[in-house]
């Protein structure tokens, strides 16, 4: 059943706005906040955790992007499932997961947030995280162009943040452009690749942006076009920043001592520059705001599209007529996601959030192989992968969730 008495989502997003909204939530996840718990993992290789996550990754963007042409929907993976393999049950879990996917990381993210917060503040996370996390509920909740406005500014703040780190890195960090190939490993040692092994599994979680690309398809303009290339361009950029400014981290700050860091950027910041980390702290605590409020943004479209399709209740599909943001969807992600950020610790957050978006792609790659092996056709105008690429999406996906 389809709910056609809400008044539609307002198409408003082009190319620009949806680059910069998938470069905010992927790196502000991403590098701000896990950077410490990679080095604790793989220690002086953590830059080769964040290639291999991309890599594995990669196949599956291409498949995002040719499945965003077939079905421009919000809760588009639950869409593409049901597509493939006519089910509407596993479409729902499938829904159900990216939206617990979006919270979970923005229970993580808010968590994440607390060690920069206190660089300013000094007060308990049980009083920093929550008023993050409403705060940025309800900035969602006024709008998805004014939400991906702020968002995009606050992107644009924090690329700019990654970038004086690079460049006081391989400018003025001493010896750190000689040590670049430290960074490699020079052995095979099951011990050494176990440990990069594991921090690429919380390195995947900094791969989410795609994933939360897809489900503002409804408000993106021309999507079958918009999306492939959003798609593409965030994953390109977000892996070199992420090789890059590990790799200054790793080099700048012993492994163990940014693992054990509140704020990991910030002391990084002081080794390579020579000043106070108060500046990159402030960048650190608007990136990680600006991907707070798009995981709350995915995992209400997500719940609104589920309710729209029929999968789940349809007050969840109610949008407020003001403001066109599903409303009562968008309140239940926010009350989740304050429930679990003050219940679990980060590493253990983000660690759930990297195995559910494996699974997620494992289905979503699934779904793509079912609807060229049923030879459904593509609009003329989608982006069209062969059929190894989703093949090999779903065999390096299902791999990744052993590590």
């Amino acid at each position: 059943m389809t709910i056609s008495t809400q008044p539609p989502l307002r198409r408003a997003l082009g190319l620009p706005l949806l680059l910069l909204y998938g470069l905010g939530v992927t790196i502000g996840g991403g590098i701000y906040v896990l950077v410490g718990a990679t080095a604790q993992h793989a220690g002086i290789h953590a830059p080769v955790a964040f290639l291999f996550a991309a890599l594995v990754m990669a196949p599956t963007a291409a498949t995002f992007a040719e499945l965003a042409g077939r079905l421009p929907v919000s809760a588009g993976e639950a869409a593409y499932v049901r597509a493939g393999f006519n089910s509407k049950p596993l479409a729902m879990v499938t829904g159900l997961l990216v939206a617990v996917a979006g919270i979970i990381a923005s229970a993580a993210i808010s968590v994440g947030s607390a060690g920069y917060f206190r660089q300013f503040i000094d007060l308990p996370d049980v009083v920093l995280v929550p008023a993050v996390i409403v705060f940025i509920g309800a900035v969602a909740a006024w709008g998805i162009l004014e939400s991906v406005l702020l968002a995009s500014i606050l992107t644009l703040i924090e690329l700019f943040g990654l970038l004086v780190i690079i460049f006081a890195g391989l400018f003025f960090g001493g010896d750190i452009v000689a040590r670049l190939p430290e960074v490699v490993p020079a052995s095979f040692d099951p011990a050494l690749w176990t440990g990069i092994f594991s921090a690429g599994l919380l390195a995947f979680f900094a791969f989410i942006g795609f994933g939360d690309l897809v489900n503002v398809a409804e408000e993106t303009h021309a999507p079958e076009k918009t999306l492939p290339r959003a798609i593409f361009l965030t994953l390109a950029v977000t892996t070199v920043l992420y090789v890059l400014v590990a790799s200054i981290a790793v080099l700048a700050v012993p492994p163990q001592e940014l693992a054990q860091a509140g704020a990991p950027l910030g002391i990084v910041y002081t080794k390579v520059a020579g000043v106070p980390a108060h500046v990159i702290s402030a960048i650190a605590i608007i990136a990680i705001l600006n991907t707070v409020i798009i995981q709350i943004i995915m995992a209400s479209r997500v719940c609104y599209g589920m309710a729209t399709q029929g999968i789940l209740p349809s007050v969840l599909a109610k949008v407020h007529p003001r403001t066109q943001t599903p409303i009562v969807a968008t309140v239940l992600i926010i009350a989740i996601s304050l429930l679990l950020a003050l219940t679990f610790p980060l590493q253990h957050l983000a660690e759930a959030t990297s195995r559910i978006i494996l699974i997620v792609s494992c289905l979503v790659n699934a779904a793509l192989v079912c609807l060229k092996w049923k030879r459904i056709p593509a609009p003329d105008n989608a982006f069209i992968v062969p059929v190894w690429v989703p093949v090999l999406g779903f065999v390096v996906s299902s791999l990744a969730l052993f590590f």
